[in-house]
């Protein structure tokens, strides 16, 4: 019987430890570096906006129009809604945010008709002649009075900037639960990005 040649065995260990490492050393740092103190994550699986959390349920109100009945009680449920809450006369600010809610809405393409657009008018309501002409298929409904400013009672206070004046944008899911919200210095495609997923994975609204 022959004897193995000792270098020959530490040889092949060595190898074998050598592949083992290839195997596991990255998937050690990979799981370090996604569950340890770090708690860094792939850019690509995070939201965009900032997240509600937990996300808050927006009270079923029927609120004033700036013409005509005033709105459904329910009509902040069923789809899912992208919000803006700002000043009726609508300055430079606000005039981004439709418009940004306006071209991501259209991006969607066949899922369009799945989310919706409203306009929370808290003061001054409203530049109709604009609001006519640039966002026809907008819900606008004012928020001037107490009873109907309580459907903003929810929605949280950024840096202590009362929700009227945060320029924000917001999301809204099709059960009427406040979810995200948007900085107006948010990069543009964020809302788009976050919107799609989400309506990728709901199988509401």
């Amino acid at each position: 019987m022959t004897t193995a040649d000792p270098s020959a065995v530490r040889r092949g260990r060595r190898q074998l430890l050598a592949l083992a490492a290839l195997f596991f050393v990255p998937l050690a740092v990979a799981f370090w570096m996604y569950y340890g103190p770090a708690g860094w994550h792939p850019s690509g699986d995070a939201s965009k906006g900032d997240l509600i959390d937990p996300a808050r349920p927006l009270p079923g109100l029927a609120l004033p129009t700036p013409d005509g009945p005033p709105t459904d009680p329910g009509f902040l449920r069923g789809k899912w809604t992208m919000l803006y809450v700002g000043d009726g006369r609508c300055d430079d600010r606000c005039r981004k945010a439709l418009y940004l809610t306006r071209q991501s809405r259209i991006a969607l393409n066949k899922d369009m008709d799945r989310v919706q657009r409203v306009f929370l008018a808290t003061d001054r309501c409203c530049d109709r002649a604009f609001l006519a002409q640039e966002h026809p298929d907008l819900v606008v409904a004012r928020v001037e009075d107490a009873a109907a400013a309580a459907v903003l009672q929810p929605f949280p206070a950024y840096d202590g900037v009362p929700v009227g004046a945060a320029g924000r944008i917001y999301l809204v899911d099709p059960l009427g639960n406040l979810l995200m919200s948007y900085a107006p210095g948010a990069p543009d495609k964020a809302l788009l990005t976050d919107l799609k997923k989400l309506l990728r994975l709901s199988h509401i609204g």
